[in-house]
């Protein structure tokens, strides 16, 4: 890039001069190919703006390999992890409804391989290694873990409409001791990393029968360290215990990840019995289904969500990798060019913790931007210093201009996208269970109530709610909106609350209330007590006879 290219230079042109030419001419040039699509946009920020730092300075071999096309592609991606029998093979057959190939189920740990269950035309399964030298996946770079992980990957591919919009990546069993670490003959760790890179969503299971956290576990959370944000835990198999001992699990496995998840948030449980089986112990249904929906609604929303994600991680990916540039230069500009340059590494090494102090300090770097100390000494040992290159501000300008505006408005396509894809849901499956009929969550319950009942549900206390509105001083059979505040806020709801009520019980919103919007309004009073949503719009089944069209 010339001089008259920097991103510093251009922004402030000249005004006549031929640095005016030159910015208008870049910008002309850079909108049209930067911004079709949001994925095109990444693809082509990542090749041209962010990749040649990451090259400069082998941010690959310390952190994660290059992105590929693929990675901008492929549909939003699911990362189950667990202990072994914690069911998370079961909790995937739960929700595509059917079997994959090569699925083992068994309270022993049967999951030994990573499998990516994704849609396929027919039903098969891709093993390891052609899976990494297929360029429409997003698995090539994992060639980097070598057979003994490659003999252990597989792809279940099938036809299904939940594989439609997601796929799901279905993990080994962790055990604990030091025994089942070594066997494995890759770092289950660093793949594990390798996929919460490129996940959208990470369901930590746990079984509520055998609650235990393992060295290994321990280990693994933690190297999911910074994708916080995408972690959520399921407490599974919740029937099979009482609701008293289900309270003291819930605590105690909040306690364990409190102390390895190191963040002010608390980490959403979802507690419940994700498979197809009848409830043990039935007492906890309603909760079990509750939390069933808001897990499902969150993973619907992934398709609609995943452009804005993989932006997300991109400037993740940016920020490491400027920092990395960083460390890299600053240990150069230390080597001595001649004798002593072994014990000088050594000393570096030693003292990267103060290398990392003062990048901190003469760039204004925030703390939590640092890969982890421990791991980056334990990287640097192998490295030859000397092949390092020293600090490069036009490759660090490039990608400040990136975060600084491309992104920007690559964030506004992101919402333009969203909104023309507001349908766009995971669909199929145990997807589609919940919404049936009777079986739908909250159906009859709440404002739901009486919706198949002939008679008006609100009919049956109507009695109680006569007496009391014939005491608010009636006018042609209508009380006015003080009279009636006067007895609805004895039920001590907050004013938006019995603002949203009134607004639905005066149906013919004439600014007063008759004997049958009256009950209805002391019916949504009492479906709101009752712990119940308030609907946004009336339900037919509520509108008091009297109001309503005969067709």
């Amino acid at each position: 890039m010339s001089v008259m290219e920097q991103p510093g230079t251009a922004a402030s042109p000249v005004p006549g001069s031929m640095f005016s030419w030159v910015s208008k001419d870049a910008r002309r040039k850079k909108e049209p190919e930067l911004f079709q699509t949001v994925a095109e946009g990444l693809r082509q920020l990542y090749a041209q703006k962010l990749l040649p730092l990451e090259e400069h300075y082998r941010f690959h071999e310390f952190h994660s390999p290059a992105l590929e096309d693929a990675d901008f592609d492929n549909k939003p991606m699911v990362l189950l992890v667990g202990q072994y029998s914690t069911g998370k093979t079961t909790f995937i057959r739960h929700l595509i409804e059917q079997d994959f190939p090569g699925m083992r189920i068994g309270p022993e740990p049967t999951t030994d391989s990573f499998i990516a269950v994704m849609h396929g035309p027919t039903e098969g399964v891709v093993p390891g290694n052609a899976l990494v030298v297929d360029p429409r996946r997003p698995f090539r770079k994992l060639n980097a873990f070598g057979n003994a992980f490659l003999n252990r990957f597989m792809c279940a591919q099938l036809p299904n409409p939940v594989l439609d919009s997601i796929s799901i990546i279905d993990t080994p069993g962790i055990l604990s001791g030091e025994k089942q670490r070594i066997s494995r003959g890759y770092d289950f760790a660093a793949v594990l990393e390798w996929f919460a890179e490129r996940v959208d969503r990470i369901i930590l299971l746990f079984d509520a029968h055998k609650l235990d956290i393992s060295d290994e576990f321990s280990e693994v959370i933690k190297a999911l360290k910074n994708h916080e944000d995408k972690i959520r835990v399921v407490l599974n198999k919740a029937d099979q215990i009482e609701t008293q001992q289900l309270m003291r699990v819930y605590g105690a496995l909040m306690w364990s990840l409190g102390k390895i998840i190191n963040t002010p948030e608390v980490v959403r449980v979802y507690i419940g019995s994700f498979w197809s089986h009848p409830l043990l112990i039935p007492d906890n249904r309603k909760l079990f289904e509750a939390e069933e929906q808001d897990l499902f609604k969150d993973i619907q929303s992934l398709p609609r969500n995943a452009a804005l994600r993989k932006l997300n991680d991109l400037i993740k990916r940016a920020r490491l990798a400027k920092v990395h540039a960083y460390i890299i230069s600053s240990l150069k500009k230390e080597m001595p060019n001649v004798f002593g340059k072994e014990s000088k590494k050594k000393e570096l090494v030693n003292n990267l913790g103060e290398i990392y102090q003062k990048i901190e300090r003469e760039h204004q770097i925030s703390p939590g931007d640092f890969p982890s100390l421990r791991k980056m000494q334990e990287l640097l040992q192998t490295q030859d210093f000397s092949k390092f290159q020293a600090l490069k501000p036009k490759l660090l300008d490039t990608v400040d201009d990136m975060l600084a505006n491309d992104i920007a408005r690559l964030m506004v396509m992101v919402r333009q996208e969203e909104s023309l894809m507001p349908s766009q849901a995971v669909k199929g499956g145990a997807f589609d269970g919940t919404m049936n009929g009777p079986f739908g969550h909250g159906y009859g319950e709440g404002a739901g109530e009486g919706i198949d009942d002939v008679e008006w549900v609100v009919g049956k206390d109507k009695p109680t709610y006569d007496e009391i509105f014939y005491t608010l001083s009636p006018v042609n059979g209508k009380i006015t909106g003080a009279n009636a505040k006067k007895e609805m806020v004895k039920s001590k709801l907050p004013n938006t609350v019995l603002g949203k009520i009134w607004k639905l019980a005066d149906v013919d919103k004439d600014g007063l209330l008759d004997d049958e919007e009256f009950a209805l309004a002391n019916h949504l009073i009492k479906v709101k007590l009752e712990g119940h949503e308030l609907p946004a719009d009336l339900p037919p089944h509520l509108i008091p006879p009297s109001k309503r069209r005969h067709e």
